[in-house]
């Protein structure tokens, strides 16, 4: 089990620090616009409402593609995996061509039918215009990440990753502010910057698979089976994605009954718990794909569901600690975003709420990276659909509302959300027939 959980810190580090640098990088973007103008920060915000759809693409894309990557790197079968990383990359391309049109064509109409005032609409359908036009390169970026990744090369993507969100940032600030002889772009500039860094990013990564410095490399793609388990496995990955960003609206609207005192509370606890565990679920939540991918390509189920079971432990006594320092610390932490005190107050306890779901946190990524990893992405996909709707949704409602106990029964709702992710993903590792899923595709793609 030690070298599991050896080969889960070699591989996980390069993950944790990317999607660090990837957070960081949007902290910048969002401070940057802060100094413009609150029409500014609005106009952001309702931007990237629509931005986060070729983003949910490229993750659904990438988790098909990372599956197949780790089976085929497994079992040694080069021809197929390198097939499958050509044609997710040219299929992310194409799915981002449509965003490309939108953000010519109807820019301003998708902002405006939010209710926004006309300066929100015209910085934001600009802003949306630039952003939406490096959608292709986006997606490209993320699909060539897990890519690599499912070879067991995690360090690459970083670097590559690294550079582009190094970019992103200097671009920011010298492009919306601007330095020396460069003109003050505001947002526009804001923009441009997320649009050269993706283009740039996207451009390195597809060369460096086609290079020779790299496992993986391009194959002409011309097997239909792969092309059919790519959209199989990637679909029900988007749909999670997809309903848990389309449940943000209703949550919203249900937290701000009780003030916007309470709503900010909500954001910056949220802001907290993807800042500081972010790292963490989303590194074991990829390496358990990579391991468990791999060896189910090596035909070697046993093994697959043993490092599994390590990285869920590991997963589940890393994220506890975390949870902890998270519950103590709530209210230093929190002064870091507000002084207002009954916000404060607020955002002390959605913090907390999030601290005490870290165990089932630690339990859900691991295992349905496991199961990403054998290509199952319908049993994630129910956990969070069922997680969000019954009970962070509807349970927030009936608890908070219904029955009268206020923001009490809203932090009762994201706990039980969680505790229902990690049930669900556990019925599926214990009795779902993940490893036999594996084995049929690995088999499907051999014949041809």
């Amino acid at each position: 089990m030690r070298s599991i959980w050896r080969r889960t810190i070699a591989l996980g580090w390069p993950i944790a620090v990317d999607q660090t640098l990837a957070t960081l990088m949007r902290t910048v973007d969002v401070v940057v616009t802060g100094l413009f103008s609150p029409v500014a920060v609005a106009a952001v915000g309702l931007a990237d409402l629509y931005a986060q759809l070729p983003l949910r693409i490229g993750l659904g894309l990438g988790a098909g593609t990372i599956a197949l990557s780790s089976q085929d790197t497994g079992r040694g079968a080069a021809v197929t995996r390198d097939q499958a990383i050509t044609q997710a990359l040219l299929l992310g391309a194409a799915l981002g061509v449509p965003f490309v049109l939108l953000g010519l064509l109807v820019s301003r109409p998708l902002i405006a039918i939010l209710g926004a005032d006309t300066a929100v609409v015209r910085q934001s359908g600009r802003y949306l215009g630039i952003v939406l036009a490096a959608a292709p390169m986006q997606i490209v970026l993320i699909v060539g990440s897990r890519a690599l990744q499912g070879t067991g090369d995690t360090t690459t993507p970083m670097y590559i990753n690294a550079g582009t969100n190094a970019l992103n940032i200097v671009l920011t600030v010298v492009l919306g502010l601007g330095i020396r002889v460069v003109p003050t772009l505001g947002i526009v500039g804001v923009g441009i910057a997320t649009a050269i860094s993706r283009t740039l990013g996207a451009t390195v990564i597809t060369a460096t698979i086609a290079g020779p410095r790299t496992e993986a490399s391009l194959a002409r793609p011309r097997n239909l089976t792969v092309t059919r388990q790519l959209v199989r496995v990637s679909v029900p990955n988007f749909a999670e994605g997809l309903s848990t960003s389309l449940a943000n609206f209703p949550l919203n609207a249900l937290i701000l009954l009780f003030g916007t005192e309470a709503n900010a509370a909500y954001h910056i606890g949220s802001r907290i718990f993807r800042q500081l565990t972010g790292p963490f679920y989303r590194s074991v939540y990829t390496v358990a794909s990579i391991i468990v991918g791999q060896s189910l390509g090596e035909g070697d189920p046993d093994q697959a569901r043993f490092a599994a079971t390590a990285i869920l432990l590991f997963s589940v006594g890393v994220l506890s600690v975390v949870g902890a320092s998270m519950f103590a610390g709530a209210e230093q932490v929190v002064r870091v975003f507000t002084r207002d005190p009954t916000t404060i107050g607020y955002a002390v306890d959605f913090t907390r709420a999030f601290a005490v779901s870290m165990v089932f946190v630690g339990v859900f990524y691991p295992l349905a990276g496991t199961l990403v990893g054998a290509g199952d992405t319908r049993t994630p996909f129910y956990a969070r659909f069922v997680g969000v709707v019954a009970f962070l949704l509807c349970g927030s409602y009936l608890l908070g509302v219904s029955l009268g106990l206020g923001l009490f029964g809203v932090y009762v709702g994201i706990v039980l959300s969680f505790v229902s992710w990690a049930l669900i993903v556990v019925a599926g590792f214990r009795w779902g027939g993940w490893q036999e899923l594996a084995v049929q595709m690995i088999a499907d793609r051999s014949d041809t």
